[in-house]
């Protein structure tokens, strides 16, 4: 279980049962999609997954999905307008009527003062596809539609590769955030982020409630893509939406993002999840097709810590299978991976936790150890030893009830709550313990720890400063 899945709760997937199963089957975090419902829906699911988390005796982390900006068409006069190529039609405020062209209402005013000729603007998740053509000098704005089809009321709007001044937190995001904070929730996603600022924006929100929790940050906008350097600064964690960032850019453009985004995450050490359209065919099928087998695969091989799963669990026919056979897929990917791995040493420009997790690394693979135990509160140390990739089994020791759950995004990691921690300060002793306790390790079974300790003192480390090599 290296490789962690991420599973969309629904109702093919939300009886207490099937979420016992899903878990057994390898799920560590639950995704409740608050575009699909509010608090009060998620209010026994979440009971649920507590009970099931207590029976299986692993952590399991809950995301809360918050819906975002969805940018929506109003409700046409007609059931639908049948397009054709080249045809003209006009955008503007629902209020508003006009006889000379087909009319699309769209109320976001920000957005409609924004426009410029030349934009490209796409509906139905890239079904149809305009270019704006005019911004006339009465508001409105004229389009000319590049493909034929079908548009009905509230379809969703995008326009490819055009920053807007739309936050990505609404007022129902925001309301949203604050009921999940209060139901416990273990993580926070929010969609449509263009810039780092919407994710300061999310943590002060979180802050000013009390809580600290970490933030899974959706790429769906080119505007994110172009600022990611920005972003991965500030979020803890980040998803590749493929679903609307294969809308945002050119089809063929996509599996280059992904594995950019990959690329990036894992070098400044952030987890990083695959999501959309993994396993679809499973929705009605028991098996999935081989381009999605691949698919999973290669996101596992591009460096992905999370694989994530939608419709296929939370209404799919198969949602228990379909993790299985993820699972499946994921562990002889890692095969592959561990028998291709190089260790190599982090760039000069890198810090000394850099350095440090490398050294751990290096150290089990010259002593073959069997595992690498991390000691931390941030659980930061465990992260970074994840993303060199060892093919040791890495334990992360943390007494912190928010980043026990946060590790459940990190690749090969494995969380272990400590608890009375004012019984022993020493985070050395503590990982030792662990090992000596833990059934895990055979007598003479080598490991290597990473830990912060302070000498002769038991105030709290600063950060991991110490590695040293253990036998049980």
């Amino acid at each position: 279980m290296r490789t962690k899945i991420v599973a969309t709760i629904g109702p093919a997937s939300n009886s207490k049962e099937k979420l016992h199963e899903l878990a057994e089957a390898g799920v560590s975090v639950f995704r409740l999609n608050f575009s699909h419902g509010g608090a009060a829906d998620f209010v026994a699911i979440i009971q649920s997954i507590r009970e099931v988390e207590a029976a299986i005796g692993r952590p399991i982390t809950i995301m809360q999905d918050l819906s975002g900006p969805k940018i929506r068409l109003g409700v046409l006069p007609e059931t639908s307008i049948t397009v054709t190529k080249g045809m003209e039609l006009l955008l503007g405020p629902s209020d508003r009527h006009v006889d000379d062209f087909p009319y699309l209402p769209f109320d976001h005013d920000v957005i409609l003062e924004s426009l410029e000729s030349g934009d490209r603007m796409v509906l139905a998740d890239g079904g149809l596809q305009f270019v704006v053509t005019e911004c006339r000098a009465d508001g409105l704005v004229l389009l000319k539609a590049d493909n034929s089809g079908i548009v009905t009321s509230r379809k969703g709007l995008a326009l490819p590769g055009k920053a807007t001044k739309v936050r990505a937190l609404t007022e129902k995001d925001k309301k949203d955030l604050a009921d999940g904070l209060k139901l416990g929730v273990d993580a926070v996603a929010i969609s449509y982020v263009q810039t780092a600022d919407d994710v300061r924006e999310a943590k002060e929100l979180i802050a000013a409630a009390g809580k600290s929790l970490p933030v899974v940050v959706k790429l769906e906008r080119q505007s994110a893509v172009d600022n990611l350097a920005e972003i991965l600064h500030e979020t803890d964690v980040v998803m590749v939406a493929r679903g609307d960032l294969g809308v945002e850019c050119p089809l063929p453009h996509l599996p280059a993002l992904q594995k950019h985004i990959i690329s990036a995450c894992n070098k400044a050490s952030k987890p990083v999840i695959v999501a959309t359209q993994m396993l679809l065919s499973m929705v009605n099928s028991p098996a999935p097709t081989r381009a999605e087998t691949t698919d999973v695969a290669n996101a596992v091989l591009d460096g992905a810590d999370c694989v994530m799963l939608s419709e296929e669990t939370a209404m799919g026919n198969f949602p228990v299978e379909t993790v299985r056979y993820m699972r499946r897929i994921t562990d002889e990917a890692e095969r592959l991976l561990l028998l291709n791995r190089k260790l190599e040493e982090p760039d000069s420009d890198k810090g000394i936790p850099e350095f440090l997790a490398y050294s751990a690394c290096l150290l089990a693979d010259k002593a073959s150890a069997k595992a690498i135990v991390s000691h931390s509160l941030s659980g930061s140390s465990a992260r970074q030893v994840s993303a060199r990739r060892p093919p040791q089994s890495i334990y992360a020791l943390t007494p912190d009830p928010v980043s026990i759950k946060a590790l459940n995004f990190v690749w090969g990691v494995r969380p272990v709550f400590v608890e009375n921690p004012q019984e022993e300060p020493s985070h050395l002793i503590r990982a030792e313990s662990f090992i000596h306790d833990s059934p895990d390790f055979e007598p003479d079974d080598c490991a290597v720890i990473t830990a912060g300790q302070v000498k002769g003192s038991s105030a709290t480390p600063r950060g991991t400063n110490l590695v040293k090599i253990y036998w049980k």
